[in-house]
């Protein structure tokens, strides 16, 4: 427990946007950082479990911290995040897909949307056992290997249908403007 608390008041004194706005409400305040970012902690936990809009907030934890992290993988030299990161959107499209379609129901369950909220975490947890990497391995990518030829088959058909319906579209487009100006 000591580790976890250790990696905590270090995470809290790495230097960044969120932890120099912890800084300075320490100074100001003379509260520890660690006790303001448990506070603060605490209170999107509470709002997680009662507050309005909470699907927002849960929405945006499991969005913008992933996507600041998306950047910076991209901007690295390093392949090894960027793997973590495209699995993580793998795993979180997938996530949403499903729950576009549950959602009705799911919603009606006390405390969804801090369960939602602690799956999401756990999906971009920077750990080797985080829960993007094990959905990938044990269930998405078996599956996508079995039916790949199919996926590719559809996707090329769509693709294939697409481009005939813009084509169409644009020479439609094209006739009638021209006929349009050819009638004034």
């Amino acid at each position: 427990m000591s580790h976890l608390k250790d990696r905590f008041v270090a995470m809290c004194h790495e230097k960044n946007l969120v932890t120099d706005q912890l800084a300075a409400l320490e100074e100001k305040t003379g509260v520890q950082r660690e006790l303001i970012a448990l506070g603060a902690l605490g209170v999107v936990g509470l709002y997680l479990l009662f507050g309005f809009g909470a699907s927002l907030l849960c929405n945006l934890i499991g969005f913008l911290y992933p996507a600041y992290f998306s950047i910076k993988a991209i901007e690295s030299s390093v392949k090894d995040d960027d793997t973590q990161w495209l699995t993580y959107w793998v795993v979180y499209g997938l996530f949403s897909l499903v729950e576009a379609f549950s959602d009705i129901f799911l919603f009606w369950f006390p405390f969804y949307y801090a369960g939602k909220c602690l799956f999401l975490i756990w999906c971009m947890a920077p750990v080797r056992w985080n829960g993007s990497e094990v959905l990938y391995r044990r269930a998405i990518r078996p599956f996508f290997l079995k039916h790949q030829a199919t996926m590719d088959n559809m996707v090329n058909d769509l693709s294939a249908k697409a481009k005939s319906v813009t084509e169409t579209v644009t020479k439609e487009a094209l006739n009638t403007a021209l006929n349009h100006d050819k009638s004034k």
